[in-house]
C-alpha cells in the first residue's frame, strides 16, 4: 500500500517549528552573549595584553640602556 503524502500538514509543521525557533532565538542569544563570563574573559584578556605590552616596553628600555652604556 503506497504512502499518502500530506503536503499541507508538512508545510504547517515546518512553519510552526520555524516560528517557535525564531521566537526563542532572541532570548537565548541575549542570555548567552550577556553572561558575566564574557565580561570577565574580556577583562582578563585586556589585562594580559597590558602586561605583555608593559613587559615589552621594559625589555626595550633595558636593551636601549644597555646599548647606550656599551656603545
Amino acid at each position: 500500500m503506497p504512502h499518502r503524502t500530506r503536503p499541507l500538514k508538512g508545510l504547517l509543521l515546518f512553519t510552526g517549528i520555524n516560528f517557535v525557533l525564531v521566537q526563542t532565538i532572541t532570548p537565548v542569544y541575549d542570555f548567552v552573549c550577556f553572561l558575566p563570563y564574557w565580561e570577565r574573559r574580556r577583562e582578563r584578556i585586556r589585562q594580559e595584553r597590558e602586561a605583555v605590552a608593559a613587559s615589552l616596553h621594559s625589555t626595550n628600555s633595558t636593551q636601549k640602556a644597555t646599548q647606550a652604556s656599551v656603545g
